[in-house]
């Protein structure tokens, strides 16, 4: 685990994952054939929400967003989840906090496990059950949540990394 987090917390790799999470969120997402917002962004949704949004995502949109689940929204986490395990690793305070980069991959994981939610509902597509949907929503929930305190925690980190590297720079003034 240590050399994964070695590897994702160097420059390159930083820019690299940053760059690709930018593209699919901004680029590749927003230009897929779906026919409707994506319930990945949603701040959750109940069955009545999922089944219309199905519907007026017709048969292409919905094979595409099976697709694209599958494929792209797999990359999506993996990559995003890089990035922020790597700048927590690399701006830790301590030597021991070194384990909060697994916070990162949870989110990952969590955004894993909605994606496969959100595909058995499009398969299953009219016989979405409530139930489904319901657990299909918390981990959208989930992941959201999860994914909002990973970013809190690499800005604060990041940022108090700077703020001590700024105070032991050496005094330049005349």
């Amino acid at each position: 685990m240590r050399a994964y987090l070695d590897f994702v917390s160097a420059t390159l790799v930083l820019s690299v994952t940053l760059a690709t999470t930018l593209v699919l969120l901004f680029a590749v997402f927003p230009a897929l054939p779906i026919g409707g917002e994506m319930l990945d962004v949603k701040a959750g949704y109940t069955h009545p929400e999922v089944i219309a949004e199905m519907e007026g995502y017709g048969d292409q949109g919905r094979r595409v967003y099976a697709w694209s689940a599958a494929t792209l929204d797999t990359l999506l986490p993996l990559v995003y989840a890089s990035f922020l395990a790597g700048i927590v690793f690399r701006f830790r305070p301590t030597e021991r906090a070194w384990r909060l980069a697994w916070l990162p991959l949870v989110a990952g994981a969590l955004d894993l496990l909605e994606n496969v939610q959100i595909i058995v509902m499009l398969i299953r597509y009219p016989d979405v059950s409530a139930g489904q949907v319901a657990i299909a929503s918390l981990f959208t929930r989930s992941k959201a949540s999860a994914l909002l305190l990973c970013l809190a925690l690499a800005v604060v980190l990041a940022v108090t990394a700077a703020v001590r590297r700024g105070r032991r720079a050496p005094d330049r003034s005349p």
